[in-house]
């Protein structure tokens, strides 16, 4: 009998604004601490990706978002430095302040601060997979290898 690969699965969200797109600063987690990500996190046991995204962004940014507005953007399919796959499916929606509320940084205790970017421009200390989610996105790309060698 072979090992079963284990993926762990998280989702992200790409809140755009025009041709921006939100971004928290990480710190003081111990992980990726210094760099900008996309607003995501990891679906608890039993957790489907839609009600996942919307737990996450309402943690994370306290905006009020609904399983139905939520579109698929990509899948990034990559190897993280500690040599574990992980899937990361991304989904957008466009910020509309009424209906979700402007984004704030709730959980300053793990991000220094959140900020929107151009989507082609984003800042140097991006995390890969976050970069990637977006690249991926604006190219219209539904599915992308990261850290993979072939």
């Amino acid at each position: 009998m072979t090992d079963q690969p284990v993926h762990p699965v998280d989702v992200l969200l790409l809140l755009t604004r025009g041709d921006q797109v939100l971004l928290a600063l990480r710190a003081d987690t111990g992980y990726a601490d210094g760099q900008w990500n996309l607003p995501s996190g990891k679906l608890e046991r039993g957790e489907d990706a839609l009600t996942g995204l919307v737990r996450e962004a309402r943690e994370e940014i306290g905006v009020r978002l609904e399983p139905a507005e939520l579109r698929m953007a990509t899948t990034v399919h990559r190897l993280n430095n500690s040599g574990i796959g992980r899937l990361g499916l991304a989904f957008t929606v466009e910020h509309e302040p009424t209906r979700h509320g402007e984004p704030v940084n709730a959980e300053p205790h793990k991000c220094a601060a959140i900020a929107w970017f151009p989507a082609d421009a984003l800042p140097p200390n991006t995390y890969p997979s976050s970069a990637v989610c977006v690249q991926a996105f604006r190219a219209g790309d539904p599915f992308v290898l990261s850290g993979w060698t072939r």
